[in-house]
């Protein structure tokens, strides 16, 4: 069996939602770790567990990361990671794949499906193996209690339900 870790330093943990439903607005986790074992080369059998601080969420704007934090979304203080536990790894191609697994925020836990690429492995000029993942997936906001939303004046709303999530994993051998 060999372990590997994300190397969160060349790593991100990013997500998009639409605003007034005219505009992406994007954000990061800037605290995460996660593990992952195989048995196989090219990890069809992952098995992978990750999580996030919620309170490290960053979306370049000071009092939107505040209200993020607090029990209108996220509500760091009683809930303050996000979890993922891997069920099964489905091999598309050598470069394909889809990660099933079950993703937990503020309580609520749903199964999830990404989408990965493999971008492949190398040895770092330190010696170390690393391999590098591109994955991509959705989700409905409200699923997990994060219902906060409001109207414009115009009767629209301010957040979509649906947030894109984009993930640049580069993992290093233990």
């Amino acid at each position: 069996m060999t372990h590997w870790k994300i190397d969160e330093s060349h790593s991100e943990i990013g997500f998009k939602v639409k605003h007034l439903m005219i505009t992406n607005v994007s954000g990061y986790f800037t605290q995460f770790s996660g593990s992952i074992q195989t048995a196989s080369e090219d990890f069809h059998d992952a098995t992978i567990t990750f999580e996030a601080a919620t309170d490290s969420i960053n979306t370049q704007n000071k009092q939107r990361d505040e209200h993020l934090r607090n029990g209108d979304f996220f509500d760091a203080d009683n809930f303050p990671k996000i979890n993922f536990v891997s069920k099964k790894v489905k091999k598309i191609t050598d470069e394909h794949y889809k990660l099933l697994g079950d993703l937990t925020i503020k309580g609520h836990t749903h199964p999830i499906e990404l989408e990965v690429t493999r971008n492949g492995n190398t040895v770092d000029p330190y010696g170390q193996e690393k391999a590098g993942f591109a994955l991509k997936g959705r989700l409905h906001r409200t699923d997990y209690g994060l219902r906060w939303n409001a109207s414009t004046e115009a009767g629209g709303i301010v957040l979509s339900d649906e947030v894109k999530l984009n993930m640049e994993i580069q993992l290093v051998k233990s």
